[in-house]
């Protein structure tokens, strides 16, 4: 296998030269929506948010029950997506704004975090482009400033995306403050990288595409179309936990370019070579981190978004494949964001042999309906304190067993998933060898990936920890 990025590219440049003699690949569509919660979807059944084109995709397509972002926070997520590597081992285990150590005070030092994806590491663009796919990434990019943007890392069109992990605005001309994306005034973001999306599709029927969508959306700042915001508010009820009409309009402007996405693969007659894949890069919004209120509620998973209970990693994901996935099926295989490069490399035809080194597996079997994904265990990392009150953590799954290990005080949780899905009652101290045993592995898979673990800090002051804004007492479901 080649060494080198450079040698990796060139013998995969050979490897696809003959790629015109054989059946044309199926294109890709990789939609990923930001901090998008798994209850979020009517699919599963949320009373608040309609989704009628998502329920579309979920019913032609298969769902996937046991869906996970590779981490509680977006950066690290779209690193593994793009690598098909654990973020541990990437070294970009926080958001880019998070990834330098911000709490004085705190009981550990949260490690400092890669501020870029590496330029050594090979992409799935990189990947496609070289076995003849157009690429395009249209949206949120979050991986790096200057030298580091979409164009570096194999995509031939870009648009919108640079460090920004968000805008100051949907709204056009306010978007440019942060986004270098054109627009008309009173273009709503989430239409305009639609258009661009769609534009994109037509302009590339003729031959094999890669179409990632970062969507900016449903992030903050929670602001949808007037209209929209209006009919939700009107709908809501304060007696379920998701009532936030301003949120709801958001998801349905989502709901509406995944339609349009769909509507465009159609018309341009490619609708039944593409491998279309549905996903979010965490949980969702559960802490009071906008106007002081919960943006959404994951329930009846814990927590959200900068957690490791499920609530702020398990998330909606859907992949259909014409002619390949059982419309309507539903998996309850655990995949990881890490998973989808191979998976992607499979169905484009490229040879395991052929690609870098990846941490995940591919499910194309599973799209098949031939076989599970035979992987025992999975694992999360995420070192740092999150703005949504998250603790420095790592967790490993295990069939249905679930471990989470606190850095500041070695602690550990154990839940069964099957028959605790809520995560309410620890099992460690009911189940100590199993505990210990979980603990162990993921122990030594911290120390096989590299992972970069929080140290205690001799400067801990539990009351200054407060003050300056580090989250202080112990981790509470929402």
């Amino acid at each position: 296998m080649p060494h080198s990025r450079r040698e990796f590219l060139g013998t995969l440049a050979l490897a696809g030269a003959g790629a015109g003699a054989r059946k044309r690949a199926p294109n890709v569509v990789l939609m990923l929506i930001d901090d998008y919660g798994w209850a979020d979807t009517a699919f599963n059944g949320s009373q608040l948010y309609e989704t009628p084109h998502l329920d579309g995709l979920a019913r032609s397509g298969m769902v996937f029950t046991n869906g996970y972002s590779a981490s509680p926070v977006c950066s690290p997520t779209r690193s593994a997506i793009l690598t098909g590597k654990y973020p541990a081992r990437l070294h970009i285990t926080a958001h880019l704004q998070g990834a330098s150590n911000r709490y004085h005070y705190s009981k550990v030092l949260p490690p400092n975090a890669r501020l870029e994806l590496p330029l050594e590491e090979v992409t799935i663009a990189e990947v496609l482009r070289r076995a003849g796919y157009r690429t395009a990434c249209i949206g949120k990019w979050h991986l790096g400033k200057q030298g580091f943007l979409p164009a570096d890392q194999g995509f031939d069109v870009a648009y919108g995306g640079d460090e920004a992990g968000s805008t100051n605005s949907f709204f056009y001309p306010k978007w440019k403050q942060k986004i270098p994306l054109e627009g008309k005034a009173g273009d709503y973001l989430t239409d305009r990288l639609t258009d661009l999306a769609t534009d994109f599709i037509e302009t590339s029927k003729d031959r094999p595409f890669f179409l990632y969508l970062p969507h900016f959306a449903v992030h903050t700042p929670i602001e949808g179309k007037p209209e929209k915001v209006a009919k939700y508010n009107a709908k809501a009820d304060v007696a379920n936990p998701q009532n936030y009409g301003e949120y709801a309009a958001m998801v349905e402007s989502m709901d509406e370019s995944v339609g349009r996405v769909m509507k465009a693969l159609q018309s341009a007659g490619v609708e039944d070579n593409t491998l279309v894949l549905f996903a979010s890069d965490n949980g969702g919004v559960a802490s009071r981190e906008w106007k002081n209120r919960p943006v959404t509620s994951n329930a009846p998973l814990r927590s959200g978004k900068g957690h490791l209970y499920e609530g702020g990693i398990r998330v909606p994901t859907i992949v259909r494949w014409p002619g390949v996935t059982k419309p309507g099926s539903r998996s309850d295989e655990v995949v990881v964001a890490y998973d989808f490069a191979p998976t992607i490399a499979e169905v484009a035809g490229v040879e395991r042999g052929q690609l870098p080194a990846m941490d995940g597996r591919s499910f194309a079997g599973v799209l098949r309906g031939a076989k599970k994904l035979s992987r025992e265990y999975n694992y999360w990392h995420y070192p740092h304190y999150s703005p949504q009150l998250g603790r420095p953590s790592a967790a490993i799954r295990r069939g249905d067993d679930k471990l989470i290990l606190f850095f500041e005080d070695n602690r550990v949780e154990l839940y069964n998933l099957k028959e605790d899905l809520g995560e309410k009652k620890d099992l460690a101290a009911a189940q100590p060898a199993k505990a210990a045993d979980l603990k162990r592995r993921l122990e030594k898979w911290l120390a096989e990936t590299g992972a970069q673990i929080p140290q205690p800090n001799p400067n801990y002051d539990a009351a200054r920890e407060l003050e300056l804004g580090a989250p202080s007492g112990p981790a509470t479901a929402k």
